[in-house]
């Protein structure tokens, strides 16, 4: 008796019977797959749907009578979150689909441009794309289990317990990101590269390069991370022209600025010749408070740079008249991975303000910091003082 060939369960949410039917004759016409079609009208029955049956992927339409726009999506995915989502739009609305695949959809299809190959492949494609998101929580679980048994052997269990976790979620949540647009992006170019455009082409291509580049700078924090806590992370002190090295990052953050119409005053007072100091700490500990500053400014507003030094030290003090920091969040400032709660829709690691924290102490100074909500923020940094 010859087994009976495993069939793709779709669920499709479409208030519009006439496209359902279309979409149901043109699964009946694929050649490669086949294909068994449940078909409701209201997001509630879909919900319902899952509840009681397991379902290879969902069609969703994006206007439904009970539902608009993407709220829909986060409904789902809490109800079955392993079940990938193609996304349906009337409109070559390629922003609110991308908006889509970022909010956890895996893939989108233009109504109008669905045919039986298209409408096989974003289907076989969703479904591979969860998997490959699934593997990789699969392999987070897995560094958890590790680290959790790992921790217990440890004499600051408890510190790297809470490290561990803070890790997994920052990995889930940052990484994903990016990877989702390279997912997204890879897929458009491979699906569809005889109907793009130059212009769009290259779009996709730089929205992948951008992800990659994100995603190594994350990595690269981690490392450096690493490094400190592990003590291997030390001062080495050579002659450098502080002041003009100042210059030079300012204009590394010259561009930042200029984005938001941010306007940086610097002033210096002493001399600064004849010092020694590590490049590549300084180099984390002002590009990292620059950026700040100019990141959680209001557009159009003002930045302080002031060099000043002293008899036994060099005092580095940035201010910003931005969005500022809670007295709560104060006390987890340097903390890895913490962000506060008036910056968490900003883009950011959490790991910033950590790095200058260790890069501070490898250089033997302190950090502080003065700063109200709505007001604004001014971090002082005081280094040794060490002459030639």
């Amino acid at each position: 008796m010859m087994a009976a060939s495993y069939s793709v369960k779709i669920l499709l949410i479409e208030d519009n019977l006439a496209e359902a039917r279309l979409l149901q004759e043109f699964l009946k016409q694929a050649q490669s797959k086949e294909f068994s079609l449940v078909h409701v009208q209201r997001l509630r029955d879909g919900f319902h749907e899952l509840s009681q049956h397991d379902y290879d992927v969902i069609l969703l339409d994006l206007t439904l009578p009970d539902s608009q726009g993407l709220s829909s999506l986060p409904l789902l995915i809490s109800q079955a979150p392993s079940t990938p989502i193609v996304v349906l739009t009337n409109t070559n609305d390629e922003e609110l689909a991308i908006e889509a695949v970022r909010e956890g959809a895996q893939d989108y299809l233009v109504k109008r441009q669905v045919n039986p190959d298209v409408l096989v492949r974003s289907v076989q494609y969703a479904i591979a794309r969860k998997q490959v998101l699934e593997q990789l929580r699969t392999v987070n679980q897995t560094l958890e289990n590790r680290v959790e048994q790992r921790t217990a052997e440890l004499e600051k269990a408890q510190e790297l317990y809470q490290f561990k976790s803070e890790f997994v979620s920052m990995l889930s949540h940052d990484i994903r990101n990016p990877l989702n647009t390279i997912l997204l992006a890879a897929g458009l170019l491979q699906n569809n590269d005889e109907k793009l455009t130059q212009d769009k082409k290259i779009n996709h291509l730089q929205m992948i390069r951008s992800a990659i580049k994100n995603m190594a700078q994350l990595l690269d924090e981690v490392s450096f991370m690493g490094k400190a806590d592990s003590g291997k992370l030390q001062s080495q002190l050579s002659h450098l022209d502080l002041e003009a090295f100042c210059h030079q990052i300012l204009e590394d953050a010259h561009l930042t600025a200029l984005e938001k119409h941010v306007t940086i005053d610097f002033t210096s007072h002493g001399d600064f010749s004849s010092t020694l100091w590590d490049e590549g700490l300084l180099r984390h500990i002002l590009g990292n408070l620059l950026t700040n500053a100019i990141k959680y400014s209001h557009p159009h507003g003002k930045v302080e740079f002031e060099l000043t030094r002293q008899e036994k030290t060099v005092t580095f003090k940035i201010k910003d008249w931005g969005i500022g920091i809670s007295e709560q969040d104060q006390n987890q400032l340097f903390t890895p991975f913490h962000r506060g709660e008036n910056v968490r829709s900003i883009a950011g690691t959490g790991m910033g303000l950590a790095i200058v924290k260790k890069c501070v102490e490898a250089h033997g100074g302190e950090i502080l910091v003065d700063s109200k909500i709505d007001v604004g923020s001014t971090f002082t940094v005081k280094l040794p003082l060490i002459k030639i």
